[in-house]
């Protein structure tokens, strides 16, 4: 059941196609760094990018928004599914752009975030957002940057051509197996969200290597052969023909023969606690798709119930708040920690506690290899110590080779001595006689940390900051946003 509306205002359509968006969570903007150009509005800038803006003048500077909320598609955990009796409506190219221009005028955002449901088709509704990104692009000349979610099952040649209009583009995987896809989603298919990923990363990588770049993986360096892709045709001479799939009108100009290719990379979404995954299998999935698919990020997205279904949890049942904060965390540890997912959980023990952060957690299933010599034990081993960081590390290794470091200096440098005071050593002697047993370490570790952890799975709102109703409060950090806040400290 449906109701389509299209004499909705613009104002109505942004309201409802604003709020539509809320639950996708990717939609971070870091790796474009694009300058000011003399005719042009606005630039792509390599920092974050914030999610939303409130009416009092705060920025929040990503315009984030549906193309439209009708959908072809029945996925039982989708608040836009075509069963759901809502109001829908479509954004025209020309309101989009409008919307954008108008908005980044008055400074309110720097850039747009766009995913849409499926309309009519995914050929369809692919081919409405390369109209509306192109005319930004070449009509309005929108500099910007640009975060659109792709359409699986569309040509192709459409998402070549988002390719080249979008700084980052997404797939969402949604659920990390075939069998949670086949129960929630029927009308998806793991294979049809994973092969326009590949073209995606077949064409950074071949992009990278028509510049003189290392083609090669950005965080796993794989040794995989690329596939034929548009730029062995370059190389070829066939060009011609495999660019006449798409509309001339959506991709970039002749005379820019080097027009990046998704320059911000890709990245992926999948939903935590709709099904009955365990964090191993949740984790082992985003390892795999950072080394297969050279994607940017991994985001998750707690399951907030919204839908009356047999097959889904309750109506009444919490969001996994927590748990998704913990998977970031991990996630933080596959990228930067050299960590992988076979390491820190197992068959035997598949799921994190929760209470406690995943270095921790890892750690009190390893205390044979602690406590470790501060003085002596080397960056790698540095690395797996609760508390300390991929910077602090760094800065003990430095600070050693002048002075026998001790407790205070580790303080100094900014250790977190309230977690790494259980696992390292200085001088052979530990901060406090602590017995190295995993139930009273735990212990205390939890007690240090449960205020924290509490706050973050009972948060006062799950809503949305909106364009236009001042609430006149400012929003809790997002679980990612929390994470990017430690800095690597975990």
């Amino acid at each position: 059941m449906e109701t389509i509306s299209p004499s909705l205002s613009l104002q109505e359509k942004l309201t409802i196609l604003a709020d539509a968006a809320k639950y996708d969570v990717a939609c971070t903007s870091s790796g474009a760094d694009r300058r000011g150009e003399k005719g042009k509005l606005g630039n792509g800038v390599a920092a974050g990018i914030c999610h939303s803006f409130a009416s009092d003048g705060r920025c929040v500077s990503l315009l984030k928004i549906l193309q439209s909320n009708e959908c072809i598609y029945d996925c039982r955990y989708c608040l836009n599914r075509s069963s759901n009796d809502r109001v829908r409506t479509t954004f025209t190219p020309e309101e989009v752009c409008r919307l954008v221009i108008e908005f980044y005028r008055r400074n309110y955002i720097e850039g747009l975030f766009l995913s849409s449901g499926v309309v009519k088709s995914p050929s369809y509704t692919m081919e409405l957002m390369c109209r509306t990104l192109s005319m930004l692009r070449n009509q309005y000349h929108f500099n910007g940057y640009i975060h659109v979610k792709a359409i699986p099952g569309a040509p192709e040649e459409l998402l070549e051509s988002i390719g080249y209009l979008a700084d980052r583009v997404s797939i969402n995987l949604e659920l990390p197996t075939p069998e949670g896809l086949k129960d929630l989603a029927p009308h998806k298919t793991q294979k049809t969200i994973l092969k326009p990923m590949e073209q995606i990363r077949s064409g950074i990588a071949d992009h990278r290597l028509s510049i003189g770049k290392d083609p090669m993986m950005e965080r796993f360096g794989g040794n995989r052969s690329l596939k034929h892709t548009i730029f062995d045709d370059v190389r070829s001479g066939r060009i011609g023909e495999h660019r006449q799939l798409a509309s001339n009108s959506f991709l970039p100009p002749a005379k820019d023969k080097n027009a990046p290719f998704v320059p911000a990379g890709q990245s992926t979404q999948m939903i935590v606690g709709a099904t009955a995954e365990n964090d191993l299998q949740l984790l082992s999935v985003t390892q795999q798709l950072y080394q297969k698919f050279d994607l940017k990020r991994v985001f998750f997205s707690a399951y907030v119930p919204l839908n009356e279904d047999s097959r889904l949890p309750s109506l009444d049942t919490a969001p996994p708040l927590l748990r998704e904060h913990r998977l970031y965390q991990a996630d933080w540890l596959l990228r930067f920690y050299g960590f992988h997912a076979e390491e820190l959980l197992s068959t035997d023990r598949p799921n994190f506690n929760i209470m406690l952060d995943p270095k921790c957690d890892w750690a009190l299933r390893h205390l044979e290899l602690f406590p470790v010599e501060i003085n002596r034990a080397s960056y790698a081993d540095l690395l797996r110590v609760p508390g300390i960081g991929t910077k602090s590390a760094y800065r003990i290794v430095k600070s050693r080779r002048q002075r026998s470091l001790t407790f205070e200096n580790l303080k100094k440098m900014g250790i977190v001595l309230k977690r790494a005071k259980y696992f390292i050593t200085c001088n052979g002697k530990m901060m406090f006689h602590i017995p190295i047993e995993e139930n009273f370490i735990t212990r205390q570790l939890i007690g240090e940390d449960y205020k924290k952890s509490w706050e973050i799975d009972h948060p006062q709102t799950y809503e949305q900051l909106s364009l236009f109703d001042d609430k006149n409060f400012v929003s809790a950090p997002s679980a990612e946003d929390t994470c990017k806040s430690l800095s690597g400290q975990i």
